[in-house]
C-alpha cells in the first residue's frame, strides 16, 4: 500500500511446483485444477483473494456470448453513440500510446473473418467451462446462489429488437440461439419489465450466480486442497536465469517454483514488460451498484440492450452493472456512470431501485484487442504462462482457463484447441 514501508526479506520462503500470481477468479481456477492434478501450488495476491474484478461484476454466466465485441461496423456504431451521448463507452482524453495502439488493433480486428474465428474459439472454451462449472458446483457444493433461468435481452427500440435476429442466426449452428418474445410474452416471462420494453430474446442456456460468494467458497475449497495463498503480498520482480523464471520477489519474501502463471488481469501487460512481452490488454473500468431487492424484482437476469446495463437478481439482493471506461488504472467512482446504471434500470424496470444500496463499486476488466483471452506459454520463456484478457467473461471462462493451464503445465492434451488463445498470435 502507498505510504507503507516494508522490510524486504530475500530468503526463500518456500518452493512449489507452480506459483500463480493473482488471486482473482482466474488465478483460483488455475490453482484449483493444478492442485487437483497433484501439483503443489502457491498463489501470490497483492490484496485479498477476489478483491478485484471478480468481486463486483454481475455474475452472469454468459456461455452463449460467442459474438466478439470487435465485429464489422462496431467502431462506427460506437462513435455515433458517443456523439449522441448514448454510449456506455468513455475514453478519457490523454496521451497514452499503448491505449492508442490497442484501439487501432481493435479496429483492425473488426472483420467478418475475425468474428468467425473468435466465435469458434469462444465456443470451445465456453462449452468446456459450462461442463466444468457444473462438475465443480455439484462435487464441491459451493454456496453461491447459482440459478439456471437464462438471460433476457430486453429491448425498448423495435429496430434493435429486429436486428438481434441476426445474432440469433449466428448462434444457431452452435446450439445457443435465443428464443424470441414479443411485447406481451416478454413481460409474461419477466413481469418486472416496464411497459417501455417492446420485446426480448431469452438466452436459455445461460445462468447466473453471486460472484463474490463463488470466490469466497472456492477460496476455502482451494485452501483445503493444499494450495498456499499469500495475501497482501505485492509482486516486486522476477529473477530469471537461462531463459527461465527462477523466483518471484515480494516484500514478504522470495518464492521459487518450477512453473509460473501470470493471472494478473488488467495489470498483466505492465508485469509482462519485464520479459520483453507486449501484451495488448487494457484496463476497461466497469461499475456496479448492489442493493436490496425492490418490491417488483426481476427473477431472470436482464441485459438492458440499448443502454448496455445488466440487472442480476439474487435471493438477497439485486445488482446493476455495466459501462466501459478506458481511463487508466484508477477505480474511483464517477457519479455520472453510476447515474447511467440507475437511469437505465428506471427506464426498463417497473421498480428499479432497492430500498437500501449496499455497495457502489468499480473494477478493472482485462480487455484484449481481439476479445479473446490470452492463455498459454510465453515465447522465449520456458516456464512462464499467461492467463489474462478475459474481458467481461472472467467468471464464465474461469473453469476452462484453469483446466487449460493445468493441461499445459502437465503436458496433457487439453479438451479444446489452445492455439487461438496463444500469446504468440500477437507477434
Amino acid at each position: 500500500m502507498e505510504g507503507e514501508t516494508f522490510v524486504v526479506n530475500h530468503e526463500n520462503n518456500g518452493h512449489s511446483d507452480v506459483l500463480v500470481v493473482g488471486g482473482g477468479v482466474i488465478g483460483l481456477a488455475c490453482a484449483w485444477y493444478l492442485a487437483r492434478s497433484g501439483k503443489s501450488v502457491r498463489i501470490v495476491e497483492e490484496q485479498s483473494v477476489g478483491s478485484g474484478a471478480s468481486h463486483g461484476n454481475c455474475g452472469v454466466l454468459f456461455f452463449s456470448d460467442l459474438v466478439p465485441l470487435c465485429v464489422p461496423g462496431a467502431v462506427r456504431h460506437e462513435l455515433m453513440r458517443l456523439l449522441q451521448g448514448t454510449s456506455p463507452l468513455y475514453i478519457q482524453p490523454r496521451l497514452d500510446p499503448s491505449l492508442a495502439f490497442w484501439l487501432l488493433r481493435f479496429a483492425a480486428n473488426c472483420t467478418a473473418s475475425q468474428r468467425s474465428h473468435a466465435m469458434r474459439a469462444k465456443d470451445a472454451i465456453l462449452r468446456t467451462s459450462m461442463e466444468l462449472l457444473d462438475e465443480l458446483l455439484a462435487e464441491e457444493s459451493l454456496d453461491c446462489d447459482h440459478d439456471r433461468r437464462g438471460l433476457i435481452m430486453a429491448f425498448t427500440d423495435p429496430k434493435y429488437l429486429e436486428r438481434y435476429a441476426e445474432t440469433s442466426r449466428m448462434l444457431e449452428p452452435y446450439g445457443f440461439a435465443p428464443r424470441y418474445h414479443d411485447r406481451d410474452s416478454v413481460r409474461q416471462l419477466e413481469p418486472a419489465l416496464s411497459q417501455r420494453v417492446c420485446g426480448g430474446w431469452h438466452h436459455t442456456t445461460d445462468s447466473h450466480l453471486r460472484p463474490e460468494a463463488l470466490v469466497e467458497a472456492w477460496n476455502r475449497t482451494v485452501r483445503d486442497s493444499g494450495v498456499m495463498i499469500e495475501e497482501n503480498c505485492r509482486l516486486d520482480s522476477f529473477e530469471t536465469r537461462n531463459g527461465a523464471v527462477s523466483c518471484a520477489k515480494t516484500p514478504n519474501g522470495t518464492f521459487s517454483a518450477d512453473q509460473f502463471v501470470l493471472a494478473t488481469g488488467a495489470w498483466t501487460a505492465a508485469i509482462a514488460r519485464q520479459f520483453d512481452l507486449r501484451i495488448p490488454v487494457q484496463p476497461g473500468k466497469g461499475y456496479s451498484i448492489t442493493m436490496e431487492r425492490p418490491s417488483a424484482c426481476p427473477q431472470i437476469p436482464c441485459y438492458l440492450y440499448e443502454r448496455n446495463v445488466v440487472v442480476t437478481p439474487w435471493k438477497n439482493g439485486l445488482r446493476l452493472g455495466g459501462t466501459m471506461e478506458f481511463s487508466g488504472f484508477g477505480t474511483d467512482l464517477t457519479q455520472r456512470r453510476l447515474d447511467h446504471l440507475e437511469n437505465a434500470a428506471a427506464y426498463y424496470l417497473q421498480t428499479p431501485i432497492g430500498r437500501r444500496v449496499e455497495e457502489r463499486w468499480a473494477g478493472l476488466r482485462p480487455m484484449c484487442c481481439d476479445d479473446l483471452p490470452i492463455i498459454g506459454r510465453t515465447p522465449g520463456w520456458d516456464n512462464l504462462l499467461l492467463a489474462t484478457g478475459h474481458g467481461m467473461l472472467g467468471v464464465t471462462m474461469a473453469p476452462g482457463t484453469g483446466r487449460l493451464i493445468a493441461d499445459l503445465v502437465l503436458g496433457r492434451k487439453p479438451p479444446f484447441d489452445p492455439r487461438p488463445f496463444a500469446v504468440g498470435r500477437f507477434r
